[in-house]
Parts: structure tokens; C-alpha cells; sequence
């Protein structure tokens, strides 16, 4: 007798656009300073600021916020050469991406400064952890980041991750109910990585296993995972 196999249904890794617009962005006492930061521009205390917060935080969407107000061009702090510095400062405002230790040219970095405070432009760095943690050689470069104000995101407090978790199903298009997320929020790491993660694996599986996002998957993807 021939046995029917049933085809197994594959899961593609699609992009997911995440809104980064103002409206978008889930206040809480976490961010609270931060996003006070990007509304009181270009009253700024300095006009290099540094974010710090951990993977996930909001960092991104907020320079996106302030690159939307202030007209600024963006560029990864890995990617920053001494070549690209006029042009990235052109529009008088920038945004430098996810500064990190010993992953940047610090000459670079430095002429950036520079530039930026005899053009009077803004500069606004974002990194997960502040630069004063960081080993830099060049003695002022490691003094001008150091005096540069540091606005931290903190982690999420229980209604923020709540929330998150449902912004990140609803960029998704996933339709879940009030039982999946308190599932998950009281079973994940509390973090924004983690609940980005704890989605992700969600949309995967349900799209492979072709069964809808229900507490019942999730007790079984968070037991066997």
C-alpha cells in the first residue's frame, strides 16, 4: 500500500518593515529621557550626543525620528572613513550609528568632531554602551567622546514589553490575543532582544507548521527551544 506524505510547508525569511515614524514609538519611563532628548532639538545641552541602551531599545528608530526633524544624514560608525566626513556633514546634522569598541577608525572619528564643532553641526552617535567604557589610543578623541552628554535607555518595564511584543507581531501582520502575550511576558528574558526573538521564532514556526499563533505554540516552541 502507498503512504501518503504529507508536504511539508517551508517558512521563508521575508523582510519585516518596522515603522520608525514618531507615532510609532512606544514611550515608557525606559525612554523616557531619550525621547525627550530628540523632541527638545535643537535645544540640545551639546550638539554632540551620544545614546546608549542595550540591542533593541528604540535607539534606531529614535535617530530616526531626530534624522526626519533635523534633516541629517546617517552613517555607520563602522563604516566612517576620513574621505566620507565633508559629505556626511553636508546637511549640518548626522547621525552615527551603533558606535562600538574597537570596531571604528578613531582618526576618522576625531576629524569628524572636529568638523562638527567648526560647522557648528550636530552629531548624534548611538552605541549600546557608553564611550567611556571603550579603549581608545587617540588621547583626544577619548577626551571629546568622554565629554559628550550620554542619554541611556534603560530596560523595559512590564507594560513596555508588553508592548513591544505587540508592535513587533504587529509589524509582522501576526494577529495574536491577550493570552499569547502574557504567555510570553511572563516566560522570556525581560529585554527587547528577547521579545523581538520570542516573535520572530513565533511567525517562523507558525508560517512552517501552517497552525495559527496561539499559547499553545508558544509553551511548545519556548519548551523545546
Amino acid at each position: 500500500m502507498a503512504v501518503r506524505v504529507q508536504p511539508r510547508q517551508l517558512a521563508f525569511a521575508l523582510p519585516h518593515a518596522e515603522s520608525l515614524t514618531r507615532d510609532n514609538f512606544l514611550e515608557g519611563p525606559a525612554n523616557e529621557a531619550a525621547l525627550s532628548l530628540i523632541e527638545s532639538w535643537p535645544d540640545w545641552p551639546n550638539r554632540i550626543m551620544l545614546l546608549a541602551g542595550p540591542e533593541g531599545s528604540g535607539k534606531s528608530h529614535l535617530a530616526a525620528i531626530w534624522a526626519e526633524q533635523a534633516g541629517a544624514r546617517s552613517i555607520s560608525a563602522h563604516a566612517l572613513t576620513a574621505a566620507a566626513v565633508p559629505g556626511a556633514l553636508a546637511t549640518g546634522a548626522l547621525v552615527v550609528e551603533d558606535l562600538r569598541p574597537a570596531d571604528f577608525d578613531e582618526r576618522a572619528l576625531f576629524h569628524l568632531l572636529n568638523l562638527a564643532r567648526e560647522d557648528e553641526a550636530f552629531v548624534l552617535i548611538t552605541g549600546r554602551v557608553a564611550p567611556a567604557a571603550f579603549e581608545i589610543e587617540l588621547r583626544d578623541l577619548r577626551s571629546r567622546l568622554r565629554a559628550a552628554p550620554v542619554v541611556s535607555l534603560l530596560p523595559p518595564d512590564d507594560l513596555l514589553f508588553r508592548s513591544l511584543i505587540i508592535k513587533f507581531c504587529a509589524d509582522r501582520q501576526l494577529s495574536i490575543d491577550e493570552t499569547v502575550v502574557s504567555y510570553l511576558a511572563s516566560r522570556i528574558e525581560r529585554s527587547y532582544a528577547a521579545a523581538r526573538q520570542a516573535v520572530e521564532l513565533l511567525d517562523t514556526e507558525a508560517l512552517r507548521l501552517g497552525r495559527p499563533v496561539t499559547r499553545a505554540l508558544a509553551a511548545e516552541l519556548l519548551r523545546n527551544g
